[in-house]
């Protein structure tokens, strides 16, 4: 009889607890000030519940009673909060979307600074009070143990070491390290070398490491020296003539054949039109070639008109032949970057047009093809090539004075172009311009039915 008595007990202990309503403070002072127990019937609370308002006292309850000024500002916050929630929803849509395009992630690229992993650290800090960790964590590409790892290393040091120095105690401590750094960024040594660096530091007993150990370190720490250099101003124009035959270029360049022999080639360019004026290809070295060279190119040359030779100072420009030339009447020699400033940087220029825009894309086997390239290109260089600094002309119209005309005619076509271009393209039509040119028919037909 103990045990029926013992297990009801335990079955009424162990039953599931009713919800207990709770109800609004104005209803339950309505019952048990004016007696209007219909309305307590009619929403479904007891009347067990309804007799005890009746006979309970009023309870006090705090409340707010906001003027319309109040509300009023309440809900224009709201709806600023929900625009910026929304503005700041679409940016980190957008970000998330530019971050997967482009392949970001951390899972395969090291932080080895430990001022990121702290920001890093700092910013899911804050973040994962609105978001859960993991799944943070899923969105940067960084797993748990990683994380963890990071949190545990904050008082050590974030920052990327090779291995302990238990492990390797062959490594640089730190202070070999700092005094490396001092040595090596200091003004008192910036007129040594990095090897002379490495020696002094053993001498003066500060570090005693090899050369290799030294390039190591400053690789890794991207240590830079304050050795700044300052060189003069280069000139950003070079000579420049206002005439045909008012200065000519000389200068000679060696091509290297296949076999290994070499060929040599003299030019003489005109600066103001960039016209190679004469040439010759020698399978020697001929310091005569040159006078041969500035004598064919004077053939062409107007009474009365004695150019300006500049040329280098070698000994092919400076010989008893190119005297005589001078002596004569013929040609004013001007050495460059001796009797002017200015370099012979423009036939330079031509050389290596020449070399790499022509004579290497062929296979130069001896001096008799070397010869025909050379003059394919200066017949081209000189009637068909326009020159961007010329508007279009080409050095023989420049040098001749035939083309003048051509800038011109140039930009009236290049305008006749683009009307064309423009014409052609609105005429052409797709299949997006089809179906909004079908829109307004539609609507037109729709509007004469009714």
């Amino acid at each position: 009889m103990q045990d029926v008595h013992t297990e009801s007990i335990v079955s009424i202990l162990s039953a599931p607890k009713r919800r207990q309503n709770s109800y609004d403070h104005r209803l339950r002072d309505a019952v048990f000030q004016l007696g209007q127990a219909t309305i307590a019937r009619q929403i479904g609370v007891p009347r067990s519940t309804i007799h005890g308002w009746k006979r309970a006292r009023t309870k006090p309850v705090v409340t707010l009673v906001a003027p319309n000024s109040y509300v009023e500002e309440l809900e224009r916050r709201v709806h600023v909060l929900e625009r910026r929630t929304a503005r700041l929803l679409a940016l980190l849509r957008l970000c998330i979307v530019l971050l997967r395009l482009s392949g970001f992630s951390l899972v395969s690229r090291r932080l080895p600074n430990g001022d990121d992993k702290q920001k890093l650290l700092g910013s899911l800090d804050h973040a994962s009070r609105f978001v859960r960790l993991p799944r943070l964590l899923q969105w940067i590409g960084i797993s748990s143990s990683r994380y963890y790892d990071w949190r545990n290393s904050q008082e050590c040091g974030l920052n990327d070491a090779s291995s302990c120095p238990k492990s390797t105690p062959g490594q640089m401590t730190s202070k070999e390290l700092s005094d490396m750094r001092l040595m090596l960024e200091s003004e008192d040594y910036r007129h040594l070398s990095i090897g002379s660096i490495v020696r002094l530091a053993s001498r003066l007993g500060k570090v005693h490491a090899c050369s290799s150990t030294w390039y190591r370190a400053i690789q890794s720490g991207n240590w830079v020296r304050s050795r700044k250099r300052i060189y003069p101003p280069k000139p950003r124009v070079g000579l420049r003539a206002t005439k045909p035959n008012e200065y000519w270029h000389v200068d000679t360049t060696l091509i290297r054949l296949v076999d290994g022999s070499r060929v040599y080639v003299q030019a003489v360019l005109d600066n103001f039109s960039r016209r190679i004026l004469a040439w010759q290809l020698s399978e020697r070295f001929d310091t005569t070639v040159t006078a041969a060279v500035l004598q064919e190119a004077a053939k062409a040359l107007p009474e009365n008109t004695v150019p300006s030779a500049v040329m280098d100072s070698g000994v092919e420009n400076v010989n008893i032949k190119v005297n005589e030339l001078v002596s004569d009447g013929t040609i004013k020699r001007v050495l460059a970057q001796v009797d002017i400033a200015q370099s012979n940087s423009m036939i330079e220029a031509w050389w290596r047009q020449l070399k790499h825009q022509w004579l290497f894309l062929n296979e130069l086997d001896s001096a008799t093809s070397v010869r025909k390239l050379v003059g394919f290109y200066v017949e081209q260089h000189n009637t068909v090539v326009p020159h961007f600094a010329f508007q279009g002309q080409t050095p023989d119209e420049m040098y001749f004075g035939t083309g003048v005309s051509v800038p011109a005619t140039l930009k009236e076509k290049r305008a006749e172009a683009r009307a064309a271009r423009l014409a052609h393209n609105r005429a052409v039509t797709c299949a997006r311009c089809k179906v909004e040119d079908t829109k307004p028919a539609m609507v037109t037909m729709g509007s004469n039915t009714s």
